[in-house]
């Protein structure tokens, strides 16, 4: 990590993996109707990790583990709770393993993600918070005791489940990169959290979240004409390195919609914008593939512009 934050310091520009889920999905593997695309760790294993290469091969710099539906509030109405801590070790696994066989011996990172994503039979729109902490501490010790380099917290959408993460993913003592997911408010005149049924504003939500600890910052799982004006929040409440990858086409559950998703190429334009504001881990979410991040490694600046005054 020593080198990672080196970069980081120095203001490379560096890039993050795409998508897991919606790229599991075009390859024929079946999402779960529960956990989404928590359940491939246990049953398509090997695409998981065919699919960690090929964003090797495509540049990326930063793995991300399949644990974005891996919580146990997630894996145990999909009947695999016994085996959550089996699953999160493993999916850290199939990152290190694809690190080795497609690496070439650059240095390579595996983040292990904890996400806010519930389950699709769940009756409440957010877990207590005694679960929360629970759930989100126990998944945080399964991905550091299974070799994480650092923890990404993915879909932050509310202040209170991005406390609770932050905290559990803290304690491991490994770093922690908190992504937030934005929207434009229903009145269209500011970005609040992507949590349905309420507008919270974001940028006051932020700042209270980020005291609960973090490295950097970043927002993701939004849609691509969101993270301008939500990185601009970000990037003038946060000193550190931030961090930026939008998705494209919308969810429908069990599957993603690959309805008007954008090319490589404008994926790429609008991440340049994201590196000019200041933005410096670059990557893609939902709908990003490969091909993505291949034009963004090749293609994007080396570092950030010079912050000046």
């Amino acid at each position: 990590m020593e080198e990672l934050v080196e970069r980081l310091g120095r203001g490379e520009v560096v890039i993050l993996d795409g998508a897991m889920g919606t790229e599991l999905q075009r390859r024929g593997v079946p999402m779960d109707r529960v956990a989404w695309s928590g359940a491939a760790i246990a049953t398509h294993p090997q695409v998981v990790r065919a699919i960690h290469e090929d964003y090797i091969r495509a540049g990326a710099d930063i793995i991300i583990t399949n644990t974005f539906g891996a919580s146990r509030h997630v894996l145990e109405p999909a009947g695999l709770g016994e085996r959550v801590g089996e699953l999160n070790q493993s999916a850290v696994a199939l990152a290190r393993e694809a690190c080795e066989a497609a690496g070439d011996g650059r240095p390579l990172y595996v983040a292990g993600s904890i996400s806010s994503f519930l389950p699709e039979n769940a009756k409440l729109a957010e877990l207590p918070a005694e679960v929360a902490r629970a759930n989100y501490r126990e998944q945080a010790e399964n991905l550091a005791e299974a070799g994480a380099d650092l923890i990404i917290l993915e879909m932050m959408m509310d202040a209170a489940n991005t406390t609770y993460a932050i905290e559990a993913a803290a304690a491991t003592g490994l770093p922690v990169w908190v992504g937030f997911s934005c929207r434009p408010a229903a009145n269209g005149e500011s970005i609040v959290f992507w949590q349905s049924g309420r507008d919270t504003e974001f940028a006051p939500a932020f700042e209270k979240a980020m005291t609960a600890g973090g490295v950097l910052a970043g927002v993701m799982h939004s849609e691509v004409e969101t993270l301008v004006p939500a990185l601009s929040i970000v990037l003038a409440r946060w000193p550190g390195p931030v961090a930026a990858y939008a998705h494209s086409g919308h969810f429908a559950m069990p599957d993603w919609q690959f309805v008007d998703v954008i090319s490589p190429e404008g994926y790429l334009a609008v991440a340049e914008q994201w590196v000019a504001m200041g933005a410096q881990v670059i990557g893609g979410c939902c709908g990003i593939g490969p091909d993505h991040i291949r034009l963004l490694k090749e293609r994007l600046p080396k570092r950030i512009p010079q912050k000046t005054g």
